[in-house]
C-alpha cells in the first residue's frame, strides 16, 4: 500500500494522529478543525499536551504508520479515511466518528440502508432462530445486517444475510478473529460482505475495545435491534448508544422468567420498539434519513481544566475494587454517559480505572 492511496490524500499523518497518545475520535476531529489538516495538527499536538500538563510528549512516528500501511496490505485489506466516497454516510453525524476504518471484502455494504441486529452470547434456541428469521427478512428488504461477529445472536444474524449482505464490526484487527470459533464465519463474511475496524492490525481486542465497537455497529445502522440480552450485557451498551446517536432502538419481548430477556423486556418498558418479525421492524423504519453533509462533527462545548479534574475526583471517589456498571456511575454522578466516556477512557489509560466485560469498571489501587 503506498502512502498516496486514499482519494489522493496521504494517510500517513492520519494514521500519526488517530495513533497518538491520548489522541480520540473525538480530539481527532477538533484537532482537524482547528488545525485544518493532520499535519497542521500533529505540528501542534506537542505544544497541546504540554499546555495539558502532559511532559514529554512525543506523537505517534510516520514510521509506525508505514508498519501498519504494510500490515493492511498483507492482509489485503483496506483502508478508508472519514469523508471518502467509500467512508460510511450513516457515521459521518457522530462526534466520535472513526477517522479511519480498515475493510476486508465488499465496502460498497457500507453505503447501503444497514439495521443492526445484537444479543446475548449464550443465546436460546429461540432467540437464534429469531435471529436468523430478522436477519434473512431484512436483507431480502434491501437492508444490510450489522453485528459484532460475537458467538450467539451476532453470529446468527451474519449467517443468515450471508446472502443478501452483512457487515461485522469487530472489537480488534480486522485481520484479527474474536472469537476463533468464528474464524469460519469471519472468512465467509470476507468473501461475501464485509469486515471493518477502527484499530491496528494484528490488535488483539481487550475488554475496553468492546464498547467502542458496539458505538459503530449502532452508529452505521438506521436502527438498533436487539433479540436477547440480560440486564448487565454488551448489548443494551449498543442499544443506549443507538439512542444517543439518534437511532430506534428496538426489542424482541421475551419471558419474564428468562435472564437473557430481562434486557429487551426493559428496553421496551423504557420504549423500545416491540419487534415480533422483519415486517414490524420495515413498519417502525418508515422513510429513509436525509444524507448527512460532508462536515467534521461539532464537538461537544469545552469543559475547563478545573471541571475535567473534579469530574476525575468525583468518579475515583466513586469506584472500588468491586465493580460498577458505567450506567450506574453516571447516574450516581448525575452525569449523562457522553460526559463520563471521554473521562473515563483517559483515567483507563492512565492507569486508575479497569474496564471489565459487561461495562462494568473498577478502581485500580
Amino acid at each position: 500500500m503506498t502512502r498516496q492511496n486514499c482519494d489522493g490524500v496521504d494517510p500517513v499523518p492520519w494514521l500519526q494522529l488517530i495513533r497518538s497518545r491520548r489522541v480520540g475520535p473525538a480530539t481527532f476531529h477538533r484537532m482537524i478543525r482547528d488545525h485544518g489538516n493532520a499535519q497542521n495538527a500533529l505540528a501542534a499536538l506537542p505544544q497541546i499536551a504540554a499546555a495539558a500538563g502532559v511532559e514529554n510528549y512525543e506523537i505517534c512516528p510516520s514510521g509506525v504508520a508505514l508498519a501498519e500501511l504494510a500490515k493492511g496490505a498483507r492482509a489485503g485489506a483496506r483502508l478508508i479515511l472519514w469523508g471518502q466516497a467509500d467512508y460510511p454516510a450513516s457515521l459521518m453525524d457522530l462526534a466520535d466518528a472513526p477517522p479511519i476504518l480498515w475493510a476486508q471484502g465488499n465496502v460498497a455494504l457500507l453505503q447501503r440502508p444497514m439495521i443492526a441486529l445484537v444479543g446475548a452470547r449464550n443465546a436460546s434456541s429461540l432467540g437464534l432462530r429469531m435471529a436468523r428469521s430478522l436477519a434473512a427478512g431484512m436483507g431480502v428488504a434491501g437492508h444490510v445486517v450489522v453485528s459484532g461477529l460475537a458467538r450467539g445472536i451476532d453470529a446468527a444474524a451474519h449467517e443468515a444475510a450471508l446472502d443478501t449482505g452483512t457487515i461485522a464490526v469487530q472489537a480488534g484487527g480486522v485481520d484479527v478473529i474474536y472469537p476463533e470459533e468464528n474464524a469460519v464465519l469471519a472468512a465467509k463474511i470476507a468473501a461475501a460482505g464485509c469486515r471493518i475496524s477502527e484499530h491496528p492490525l494484528e490488535l488483539v481486542p481487550q475488554a475496553r475495545h468492546f464498547p467502542q465497537r458496539n458505538r459503530i455497529v449502532s452508529g452505521l445502522s438506521r436502527a438498533i435491534v436487539v433479540v436477547e440480552a440480560a440486564l448487565k450485557s454488551g448489548s443494551l451498551i449498543t442499544a443506549r448508544d443507538g439512542a444517543d446517536q439518534g437511532r430506534d432502538v428496538m426489542a424482541v419481548p421475551g419471558h419474564p422468567f428468562d435472564a437473557r430477556a430481562s434486557g429487551c423486556n426493559m428496553l421496551i418498558r423504557d420504549g423500545a420498539i416491540l419487534v415480533r418479525s422483519a415486517a414490524d421492524i420495515l413498519e417502525a423504519l418508515g422513510q429513509f434519513n436525509a444524507a448527512p453533509t460532508l462536515q467534521h462533527p461539532p464537538a461537544p462545548a469545552p469543559r475547563p481544566l478545573t471541571d475535567i479534574s473534579t469530574l476525575h475526583s468525583q468518579i475515583l471517589a466513586r469506584l472500588g475494587p468491586s465493580p460498577v456498571a458505567e450506567d450506574q456511575l453516571a447516574r450516581d454522578l448525575n452525569q449523562p454517559t457522553s460526559a463520563l466516556a471521554p473521562a473515563l477512557i483517559t483515567l483507563e489509560l492512565d492507569g486508575h480505572v479497569l474496564r471489565q466485560p459487561g461495562g462494568l469498571l473498577s478502581r485500580l489501587t
